[in-house]
């Protein structure tokens, strides 16, 4: 097997035309949607998703409240579903659902409970015949295509790009949506560079920590997935605030600690972070910019921060799909798992 007869790689390797596409038919539905949450301020975004979407989440959480200024929390589906527990005085809020199948019954029944207590439900789904993509008030589709793999990666990618642009149309910011038009291209040339340092480093690993903060952590929490999904790795994604908390206690020599800095403010964290993995003899390996004692991984420079992350990961996820074979395993198709997890 080589990486283009695999569909993740096929797969991740077309997310940057994905971006494209998804850019150019998007553009009237979400300058319609912005114009309408300019008029009716939300005054609280709850978002409702799991597993790599889940991940895309905590990436929209850092866009919408460093860029817009609105406090963004997760609902968990499992209150609706589980607990039965209906929401309540949600007059004024968005609840922004991300979903790949759009068909999991706790996200269905989160929709329904969210509607029932007055929320604005956007549903953001591959999916456009799903039940979640019919129930939602405005469905905002991913335009992925059919994803076959059953790791996640051109629809999560699609997934952070459709926050990006809602992003951009809700705050009119012109410099993101120029950033955004160029972004499939971006992702693409991304996709290209060389990680092949960090698979060699992870080959005959069994545990590492990836490392992000703002806009990268939701982006670290997926590359962690990815790799227990498709390399059965097991990988742990913490905060650059709080790794040194008591994560750090496990850190020896030649433990591999991954770092995907972000290129903004968040970034002033990263390198004296770097300097203490390498004084513990860790193997440091740094996306962003260099970082002291790191091994830099080929990342672009000068992107917009939004945009950033997204290219980091469609780097990761070239560097994932050849670990994964490397280390015998089947990436399209990971012992025990489905491409829909249908929760309760």
């Amino acid at each position: 097997m080589n990486h283009s007869s695999t569909l993740m790689w096929s797969e991740a390797h077309d997310a940057g035309q994905v971006v494209r596409r998804q850019f150019q038919a998007n553009k009237v539905l979400m300058r319609s949607l912005g114009a309408r949450l300019r008029a009716n301020r939300p005054r609280l975004v709850l978002t409702c998703a799991r597993g790599s979407s889940d991940h895309a989440a905590g990436f929209g959480k850092y866009a919408i409240e460093t860029r817009l200024g609105v406090l963004v929390a997760s609902h968990a589906p499992s209150t609706s579903s589980i607990f039965g527990k209906p929401l309540s005085d949600l007059d004024g809020a968005l609840f922004l659902v991300i979903s790949q199948s759009g068909k999991s019954p706790d996200i269905l029944t989160s929709i329904a409970f969210a509607k029932e207590a007055g929320a604005f439900v956007v549903a953001m789904v591959n999916d456009a015949e799903s039940p979640a993509a019919k129930a939602a008030d405005v469905f905002v589709p991913l335009h992925a295509g059919p994803e076959l793999a059953v790791a996640a990666t051109k629809s999560y990618i699609a997934s952070l790009s459709a926050i990006v642009h809602l992003v951009a149309e809700w705050s009119e910011d012109q410099e993101l949506l120029s950033a955004l038009e160029q972004a499939g291209d971006h992702i693409s040339d991304a996709f290209a560079r060389d990680w092949s340092k960090l698979g060699d480093a992870l080959l005959d690993a069994k545990s590492l920590f990836v490392i992000g903060r703002g806009l990268t952590f939701g982006i670290a929490h997926e590359m962690a997935l990815k790799l227990k999904e498709t390399s059965a790795l097991h990988a742990e994604a913490f905060s650059a605030a709080e790794v040194r908390h008591g994560p750090m206690a496990i850190v020896g020599a030649g433990f591999p600690v991954i770092m995907i800095s972000p290129m903004d403010e968040a970034a002033a964290s990263f390198p004296a972070l770097s300097e203490e993995f390498s004084a513990r003899q860790a193997r440091v390996f740094a996306s962003g910019g260099p970082l002291p004692g790191a091994i830099e991984l080929p990342t672009l420079s000068g992107l917009h921060p939004l945009v950033a992350p997204l290219c980091q990961v469609s780097s990761f996820y070239a560097c994932a799909e050849a670990l994964a074979r490397a280390r015998g395993r089947n990436p399209d198709a990971p012992p025990w798992l489905n491409k829909v997890t249908e929760t309760q």
